[in-house]
C-alpha cells in the first residue's frame, strides 16, 4: 500500500486528497478539499493550509494535475497568479517523488484505470470498453479537453494528451450555421471549443434567442445551465439540448480521427449534466457520419461518473511513473 498527496489544480479551485494506492492498483481517496487559487498567493500557502487541515504531516509522494502545459521550467497559470517550478517541487514540498501532468492527461489516467461501476453507458453496445485499442477521452469544462489511451489487451495502457479540443468547428444545419456566424464575429476562427464547452452555452443561448426574435436578459453561463437542466427556462433548455448535439458530433468526430474503439465523456460538466445527456440527441448526433454511420454505431459509449477524475487520475498517473 502506497499513501500518497494528490492535488488537481484549476484557475478557480485546487483540490486535495489523500490517495491510498493498493498493490493490485486499486486506488482510493480521502475526502477532498477544495481551496479557491484566489485566497492564496501561492501554491506554497495552499499547501501549507491543506497540510494543517490534515493535522500537519503529509506523505511524502506528491501527484500533481494542473490545468496547462507541464513540460517547461516554470508553469504558468491562466486565471490564477501562482507558478510552479517543476525543479523546486521536492525542495519545497518536502517530499521525495512526485509526477506532474495536464489535468486532461489525468482525467484519461482515470477512465483508463476507472472500474466498470465508474462509467454510465450513453451510446453504442452496452458492452465494457475494449480491453484493447484506442479509446477517445473528451470532456467539456472550461475549455474542451481531448486526450486518448491505447489498450495493449494485457492490462497495460498509454496515455496521450492532445489539443484536439481546437479543431475547426463544423456545423450540420441551419442553427448551427448561425451559431459559427455569431462566433465568427468575435473569432476569426471557431474552434470546438468555442461551442463545446461550458462558456460556449451563452452564444449558444444568444444564437437561438436572436433566431426567434426575442430579446433576453444577460445571464452568465453557470445560471444558463442551470435555467436549462431545470427546465425552468424553454430557451435555456433549448440551449443545453443543442450543446448535447453539438457534442455528439464533436466526440464522433474525435473517435474517427483518432481510430476509436471506444469513447469516454468525462470533466465536471459531463458529470453534471449526466441525466440531460442521456435524454438527449448525442448519441443520434454522434453516429451521424454518413457511409461511417453503422461503425460509430458499433462504439461504445461511456460517461465517466467518478466525482474527482482529476484527482484520481493524478494518482493513477504517479502509480504508473513509480510504483
Amino acid at each position: 500500500m502506497a499513501e500518497i498527496v494528490t492535488v488537481d489544480i484549476g484557475g478557480t479551485h485546487a483540490r486535495f486528497a489523500i490517495a491510498n494506492i493498493a498493490a493490485d492498483g486499486a486506488i482510493s481517496l480521502s475526502e477532498p478539499i477544495t481551496l479557491h487559487t484566489g485566497d492564496h498567493v501561492s501554491f506554497q500557502t495552499a499547501w501549507e493550509d491543506f497540510r494543517e487541515r490534515s493535522g500537519g504531516s503529509l506523505p511524502q509522494a506528491v501527484a500533481m494535475a494542473v490545468a496547462g502545459p507541464v513540460k517547461q521550467d516554470v508553469i504558468r497559470f491562466t486565471n490564477n497568479p501562482w507558478i510552479i517550478r517543476p525543479a523546486l517541487i521536492k525542495d519545497k514540498l518536502g517530499c521525495d517523488s512526485h509526477v506532474v501532468v495536464n489535468d486532461f492527461e489525468a482525467v484519461a489516467h482515470a477512465a483508463a484505470r476507472a472500474p466498470a461501476s465508474q462509467f454510465v453507458h450513453l451510446a453504442g453496445p452496452s458492452e465494457d470498453l475494449p480491453a484493447s485499442g484506442t479509446i477517445s477521452v473528451l470532456g467539456p469544462g472550461t475549455g474542451l479537453g481531448v486526450a486518448w489511451f491505447w489498450r495493449d489487451g494485457h492490462g497495460d495502457y498509454r496515455v496521450q494528451a492532445t489539443e484536439g479540443g481546437h479543431g475547426d468547428f463544423a456545423p450540420v444545419d441551419a442553427i448551427e450555421d448561425a451559431i459559427l456566424s455569431r462566433l465568427r464575429k468575435s473569432h476569426n476562427r471557431v474552434s470546438d471549443e468555442r461551442v463545446v464547452s461550458g462558456p460556449a452555452i451563452v452564444e449558444i443561448y444568444h444564437t437561438l434567442a436572436a433566431m426567434e426574435g426575442r430579446a433576453v436578459m444577460e445571464l452568465d453561463d453557470i445560471d444558463i445551465w442551470t435555467a436549462g437542466i431545470s427546465g425552468e427556462d424553454s430557451l435555456a433548455a433549448a440551449a443545453v439540448d443543442r450543446f448535447c448535439m453539438a457534442l455528439g458530433s464533436v466526440a464522433g468526430d474525435i473517435a474517427l480521427i483518432q481510430g476509436a474503439s471506444g469513447v469516454v465523456i468525462a470533466g465536471g460538466l459531463g458529470y453534471r449534466i449526466r441525466d440531460t445527456l442521456l435524454a438527449s440527441a448525442f448519441a443520434e448526433r454522434f453516429c451521424a457520419k454518413g457511409r461511417f454511420s453503422n461503425l460509430m454505431a458499433s462504439l461504445p459509449v461511456k460517461l465517466v461518473v467518478h466525482p474527482q477524475p482529476g484527482l484520481y487520475g493524478a494518482a493513477a498517473a504517479y502509480a504508473r511513473e513509480h510504483l
